[in-house]
């Protein structure tokens, strides 16, 4: 895509993210950010890089949101297999969603047994 080997319909682009039409949307307007540079996931992407791209983020949201009336918009980035991630490379969806359109009905949220938030945390701590 970024080599232009794999046609896109562009949004965006500048030196260091691409944007483009998802060629499999939610729905319309679903639309794709990218850094040109390759990295898998979220983590591995360098801070500044990253920072670049969440530059882009917001006004490509709000360009996409307005151009189809949506009511809202969900921002995704799915990190591995087993979080949906099909194409091993970092991107973000923007899917805007009107009011009832059955996308995403229904968060799957559970209540912490007693104590295992603080446990939880506490690893999570130990790996910053």
């Amino acid at each position: 895509m970024v080599a232009g080997e794999i046609p896109v319909t562009k949004i965006y682009e500048d030196q260091a993210v691409l944007s483009f039409l998802d060629i499999g949307p939610i729905s319309d307007g679903h639309t794709l950010v990218i850094p040109k540079q390759h990295f898998e996931m979220l983590h591995d992407c360098p801070g500044e890089l990253l920072g670049r791209v969440g530059s882009c983020l917001g006004k490509i949201a709000k360009a996409v949101s307005v151009a189809m009336n949506s009511d809202g918009y969900n921002l995704l980035c799915n990190n591995g297999r087993a979080a949906g991630q099909i194409v091993e490379h970092l991107h973000f969806h923007i899917i805007p969603r009107g009011t009832g359109d059955g996308v995403f009905d229904r968060w799957p949220a559970y209540k912490y047994k007693e104590g295992k938030i603080e446990a939880i945390a506490e690893k999570i701590r130990e790996n910053l």
